[in-house]
């Protein structure tokens, strides 16, 4: 292997528009397996069903990819410019998860992995593939056994480069690259990101009962919400940053420099009574290029309607009154409830 590899790579990654590059081996999550299967048989994975396939895989990277012997984790930063949870005082208007504002992060991250991928190849030969959050990955884990940062007690990734605001992506190859040192638990007896959780979806530090976390609720499940997670959702209607958000470390994070991550003015606190109105025309329109586009109108429009019985204002009962015979089941529950849920509030009863 050609000298000073793992230097060039590390600098050909950022030029790329990573702000982390750092190695691992697949074999360096031990724990996984373990850790897979007791989420699992507690049902914490809801309505994902996926996460229960090709756990021999997800569990074991070595195995996805037998030839592999080098794991190249990346970071890179989606850091907002604003406090993304100023809009949840704007009960008009909707909140939507910062890495949702503006482009899919996916096509873009794997555009990046790809010629990080291509230039490996020309400088040192060697097969190669990449991920990023579309396979059996278990990306936060390895992230962690290559030094990108640690597993917090939300069990997102926490870098003391990046602080919370960073996409994941990741690189296999057969060529056997100098490794890092894996990151070791900097959250202390912090806990702030399990006490303001609006639903209580952590059970325990470093444990996520994803049925009842919005970010699940908003875009992974399927029908109507339980009605007490309903009135905890507030105005979220894609995603959830709270947990994210009010991290310490996100004091050393950085600002994202890939301007397609900054959001588009539309997006950072539309009003939810426009966002009613949309039906699939208008929503793919809107959402073209977007990761919202993927749970489609009824999905999306149904998240629009709780966060307007979740409101208190009584002038949007006329919005939600307008989708009680909506052909989707699910958007007509949810307009039903948000017109009694308004009533109360007019009548005084809340």
């Amino acid at each position: 292997m050609k000298d000073g590899l793992k230097q060039r790579l590390v600098a050909r990654a950022l030029e790329e528009g990573f702000e982390l590059a750092r190695v691992c081996r697949p074999w360096d999550v031990p724990q996984v397996p373990e850790r897979l299967a007791a989420f699992l048989s507690q049902g914490y994975h809801g309505q994902m069903g996926w996460l229960a396939e090709r756990t021999h895989w997800r569990g074991a990277p070595q195995v996805l990819w037998p030839e592999a012997r080098s794991v190249i984790m990346l970071g890179e930063s989606y850091t907002p410019e604003e406090d993304p949870l100023a809009v949840l005082e704007q009960r008009g208007r909707a909140a939507i998860s910062v890495y949702a504002r503006n482009r899919d992060y996916h096509d873009i991250v794997k555009k990046r992995l790809k010629r990080l991928a291509r230039w490996l190849i020309e400088e040192a030969g060697g097969e190669v593939k990449v991920f990023v959050d579309t396979a059996p990955v278990p990306e936060k884990p390895l992230g962690q056994a290559a030094g990108l940062g640690w597993q917090g007690k939300h069990t997102n990734l926490v870098s003391r480069d990046l602080g919370s605001w960073f996409f994941i992506g990741s690189v296999f190859t057969t060529l056997d690259i100098e490794t890092d040192p894996a990151e070791i638990d900097h959250c202390g007896s912090c806990r702030a990101c399990l006490d303001i959780c609006p639903t209580e979806a952590f059970p325990a530090p470093y444990r996520l009962d994803a049925r009842r976390c919005i970010s699940y609720l908003t875009i992974e499940h399927h029908g109507p919400v339980e009605e007490e997670l309903r009135a905890l959702m507030g105005n979220r209607i894609y995603g959830c940053d709270d947990c994210l958000a009010v991290c310490p470390w996100n004091k050393f994070a950085v600002q994202a420099r890939e301007v397609k991550y900054h959001a588009r003015e539309e997006l950072k606190a539309p009003k939810l009574a426009e966002l009613a109105a949309l039906d699939d025309a208008g929503f793919r329109a809107l959402f073209s290029g977007s990761p919202i586009k993927r749970i489609g109108r009824d999905r999306f429009v149904r998240n629009v309607l709780y966060a307007i019985g979740n409101s208190g204002e009584p002038g949007l009962r006329r919005v939600a009154r307008n989708l009680c015979d909506d052909p989707d089941p699910a958007v007509a529950d949810a307009a039903r409830w948000a017109v009694s849920r308004l009533s109360d509030a007019a009548n005084g009863l809340e």
